[in-house]
């Protein structure tokens, strides 16, 4: 029976291809839309995981401060005496900039072999520098929790074997070499606080990722004005010992938390979390224009096959038979059209991931462009939506199916009733959706935003037979056949009228609530722009606030730039980022004259 039943279906699809490729084409865009979403996420948080546990290692705890200030020495003494730890590695991070040094420069540096470096207030000569990150560590004890990160030193380079500890050392991992197109020996210099710092490329470490120089924690805290302050201890601690229990009972200083090696990670990802989330949403909204279209597809092919389905009602087809046989049509196509979207969301994050890196151009990845991953959970997930999406959309006309009268239908007399279409559900649904757009987000997410937009959609399209028949109630009689047998199928036929105008009304509705959106939020951001940041022109002394601490600008550079033509006013500020949460991204603390009226300057 299944055989003849599918030549049946053939049939259907040869005679309208079209109309069925528009269904499977939504569908596919939804898949393709969520899956390559999930891939390119996927792929710049494995990159970025790859990263930090190259430089951070796999250390059963972590001590770190919340501010930019940094640990004290003192708190790394009194944790390696701990009898629980086995273990403890000392780490400075700074962000910074750095760049190669001029020959006069190495020159006069090596003149000297007792000073630690070469620091000069100005630079020696214009060239572009690279973003560094600067990490003085233990080479003694690195090597036990993140051996990325232990210094190899080069062959013919000076300093032998102990030449991880010369304080003009430093080591280039493979990106900073080629960032900043220098080898070993060569001398390049880093910017601190207080100018710059020329050191000897010694060797080279491991460690994946952005550019990344590592030195002697001693001559990190002597280059960079940190003496006596960490930032951060990685401790190993005894097998056998409870983490969780010791970090409980151990006190650490005001201003010091624990915290987890993944934390990085989890801190990347929530950053990024809100431009995943609108991007999900998007191919939701995608894939619910797609099961609309299949509801209206679907709804069409119902009732021109009507007969037929009748007929086969007649010789004995089941009334279950004729719902699966709809169902398995609309089956067939979410699950072509959902392997369709796969392929497509596959290149679509290959391109992306190549052309704007695994931030769509955000900035909240740092680094090349990483591999392409394949969560198979995620894609599995997205199969499954697009096949149900599909299922979904075809359920009321395969009910309509089940639900025909095999003779009445052959006879002409199986239409659907002409009486008024219930105005109802659409009023309920649209209630809904009002009362969802009133709660509160959940998680930090506007989830029951996101169900209000669904709740709308659906009732606005459960009305349209109930508004179609009140336009078509008064019209006049016209002496047009062609007219007539419109308006007198569109007053009737209103479920037909519904399928019909179902993909339009969500498509339609669907890109104005967008376009509205993106419009409504473009325009907010500008207007608080305005205020929180009024000024014509901003000179920056680096690309983030992390690096402006090493990286400020001439203390004589707001006069100057006062004294310019055409300039009105100069103010200067600072910015200082704040963890508050380690999970959660730093906010920014900006310090700047408010003059005498302050409620006057500040924005909010």
């Amino acid at each position: 029976m299944w055989r003849h039943l599918l030549k049946l279906s053939l049939a259907e699809w040869r005679h309208h291809p079209w109309r069925h490729g528009v269904a499977l084409l939504a569908v596919a865009l939804g898949v393709a839309l969520a899956s390559s979403v999930q891939m390119i996420n996927q792929s710049a948080l494995a990159e970025f995981s790859q990263e930090v546990r190259s430089v951070n290692g796999q250390p059963d705890a972590v001590v770190a401060s919340q501010g930019p200030e940094g640990l004290a020495d003192d708190l790394f003494a009194r944790l390696v005496l701990d009898e629980a730890v086995a273990l403890a590695s000392p780490v400075l991070e700074i962000d910074s900039f750095g760049r190669p040094a001029v020959a006069a420069g190495a020159a006069s540096a090596t003149t000297s072999a007792t000073t630690s470096a070469t620091t000069s207030a100005t630079p020696s000569a214009p060239m572009t520098r690279s973003a560094l990150r600067i990490i003085g560590v233990d080479a003694l004890a690195v090597a036990t929790l993140a051996p990325d990160l232990l210094p190899r030193p080069a062959a013919g380079v000076e300093a032998g074997r102990t030449g991880f500890l010369d304080p003009e050392a430093v080591f280039l991992n493979p990106a900073a070499l080629a960032a900043l197109g220098v080898a070993a020996g060569d001398w390049v210099e880093l910017q601190s606080a207080t100018g710059w710092q020329r050191l000897r490329v010694a060797g080279s470490v491991a460690a994946a990722g952005r550019p990344l120089a590592v030195l002697d924690i001693a001559a990190a805290q002597s280059h960079f004005d940190r003496l006596g302050r960490l930032s951060r201890i990685d401790l190993r601690l005894h097998t056998g010992t409870d983490s969780a229990a010791w970090q409980g009972r151990t006190a650490l200083p005001a201003g010091v938390r624990w915290s987890r090696a993944d934390d990085a990670v989890q801190r990347v990802s929530n950053l990024s979390r809100a431009y995943r989330v609108n991007l999900g949403v998007l191919a939701l909204v995608a894939l619910l224009v797609g099961g609309f279209l299949v509801y209206s597809v679907v709804s069409l092919s119902v009732a021109q096959r009507t007969p037929a389905l009748a007929l086969l009602g007649v010789l004995g087809l089941a009334a279950r038979d004729r719902r699966a046989l709809v169902l398995g049509e609309s089956l067939v196509v979410g699950l072509a059209g959902s392997a369709l979207g796969l392929a497509a969301g596959a290149a679509l994050a290959a391109l992306a991931l190549r052309l704007l890196g695994g931030d769509l151009g955000g900035g909240y990845f740092a680094g090349s462009a990483p591999n392409l991953a394949w969560p198979p959970l995620a894609l599995a997930a997205c199969f499954v939506l697009g096949t149900l999406a599909a299922v979904a959309g075809a359920w009321f006309p395969a009910r309509q199916a089940e639900a025909l009268a095999p003779a009445q239908a052959l006879k002409g007399l199986g239409g659907q009733g002409s009486g008024a279409a219930p105005v109802w559900p659409g009023l309920a649904l649209l209630a809904a959706g009002a009362g969802l757009a009133l709660l509160p987000p959940i998680g930090g997410l506007p989830l029951a935003a996101y169900a209000s937009v669904a709740a709308l959609l659906a009732g606005g399209v459960v009305l349209v037979p109930a508004l179609v028949q009140a336009l078509l109630a008064g019209q006049a009689r016209t002496s047009s056949p062609v007219l007539l047998l419109a308006l007198r199928r569109a007053r009737f036929a209103r479920q037909t009228a519904s399928a019909t105008v179902a993909g339009v009304v969500a498509s339609l509705a669907l890109s104005v609530a967008i376009t509205v959106m993106v419009a409504s939020f473009r325009e907010a951001v500008a207007d608080w722009l305005d205020s929180a940041l009024p000024a014509d022109v901003y000179a920056r002394s680096s690309g983030s606030s992390a690096a402006a601490d090493q990286a400020f600008l001439p203390p004589d550079f707001a006069d100057q730039a006062a004294a310019l033509p055409g300039v009105a006013r100069v103010s200067a500020s600072r910015q200082v980022p704040l963890a508050l949460q380690p999970q959660w991204p730093a906010v920014v603390l900006l310090a700047r004259p408010l003059g005498a009226d302050p409620a006057a300057a500040l924005p909010l």
